[in-house]
């Protein structure tokens, strides 16, 4: 296991109804005047935004309101948030929303005090050195970023889709109640689910031995993520299984089971062309991509690979063969996407075999390589997107 620092200063304020305490949690960090930052109608339709509002009231709370986050969250709203918050003294932004939203509002976060463009940080590997508080009150279970100090956004311009990172953006506080969930549709629910089991396979896929402890973390969360989502497609309005992966999801990009050990995110980074060109869901575009990646590297460390296999999938172990035991893992894993509705090649997804050369022109490596599990060139890229495109089962 490597050296490592774990800082994770985030309040979780977990269950029912607890969005009514938002107030009380926005006062107790220091809010002073808030910026309520949301996406489409469904939180203003469904009530949410009112009984936040009200709970900001209730705490003596002033606060001004920015709707419109899409997913894929956009620079522009960002740019506009920023000059709202300067021109209104706003000291804390509070999400209401999930991974877009809160991506959106940790970048308006280190925009306000900073005198340049904040795309710096996304762009020129710039450290974030200020950034005012973020709260979040959690609508899906997906992305981790309730939890995490991550960012990603996609400049509208160019289509270009970017991320960066820092403990300074982490939320202060984060509300997540389950039954927020419940009305999200099937689709949305599965491409949450995909991104959860991805943030685990980034971390899980390592070149640091001796890491049992967070190898059978994240064996946990996959296989509760196994478990819990086809009970919650087959009934949405399950609270205990929506309750298990909200917390999944959080527990999954906090980072506590990373920690130690040399991670890979290629597979984030290779999906991110496909939703900054194609606009699809980040969540779809990883259940095409993660198996196409693990089908290209696996030969890299095949008995990780059969581990995964053996103790998430229950595959049973080949010993003649480890290899035939890898690649069944990876094909249950394609197998179990494609059972809760995900596309699993470019057909199903939208995409185009032809803007292949496009993609990992955008990827931006040029004659060099990536880090990670397994160092990739354009070439590698190129060819994981050729498997992604004709994938089956």
């Amino acid at each position: 296991m490597n050296n490592f620092n774990f800082y994770s200063p985030t309040e979780f304020v977990f269950g029912k109804g607890r969005e009514s305490d938002a107030g009380f949690y926005a006062k107790k960090y220091g809010g002073t005047k808030v910026l309520l930052h949301y996406g489409g109608g469904s939180a203003v339709r469904s009530g949410l935004l009112d009984r936040v509002k009200q709970s900001l009231t209730a705490n003596g709370i002033p606060f001004c309101e920015l709707g419109g986050v899409k997913p894929n969250p956009r620079d522009t709203l960002v740019y506009e948030g920023i000059e709202l918050c300067r021109k209104e003294q706003i000291d804390m932004i509070l999400a209401v929303g999930g991974g877009s939203t809160i991506d959106s509002s940790k970048a308006i976060a280190m925009g306000v005090p900073y005198a340049g463009d904040f795309w710096d940080f996304f762009s020129t590997g710039k450290q974030i050195e200020r950034a005012i508080p973020v709260g979040t009150v959690l609508t899906i279970a997906a992305a981790g970023s309730e939890g995490s100090g991550d960012a990603v956004i996609t400049k509208e311009a160019d289509g270009l889709k970017r991320g960066t990172g820092s403990d300074l953006i982490r939320p202060r506080f984060s509300i997540l109640n389950p039954e927020l969930t419940c009305t999200l549709p099937a689709y949305q629910t599965a491409c949450g689910a995909t991104d959860i089991m991805a943030h685990v396979f980034e971390r899980y896929f390592t070149n640091t031995t001796e890491v049992e402890i967070t190898d059978r973390l994240c064996e946990a969360v996959l296989q509760t993520m196994i478990k819990e989502t086809p009970r919650v497609i087959a009934d949405p309005a399950n609270y205990d299984a929506r309750s298990n992966i909200m917390w999944a999801g959080t527990v999954a990009h906090t980072n506590i089971v990373g920690v130690g050990r040399e991670q890979d995110w290629n597979s984030h980074g290779i999906e991110h062309e496909l939703s900054a060109l194609y606009d699809c869901a980040h969540g779809a575009g990883l259940a095409v991509i993660m198996p196409a990646w693990m089908t290209y590297v696996y030969k890299h460390d095949v008995m990780r690979f059969a581990q995964v296999a053996v103790r998430v999938w229950g595959c049973s172990m080949n010993f003649a063969d480890p290899e035939a035991t890898a690649l069944e893992g990876i094909s249950r894993f394609r197998k179990f996407l494609h059972e809760i509705g995900m596309p699993i090649n470019f057909e199903e997804l939208g995409a185009k075999e032809s803007d292949i050369p496009l993609l990992v022109e955008r990827f931006g490596i040029g004659d060099g390589k990536t880090g990670g599990f397994v160092h990739l060139s354009a070439a590698d890229i190129a060819e994981i997107y050729r498997i992604a495109a004709h994938a089956s089962l």
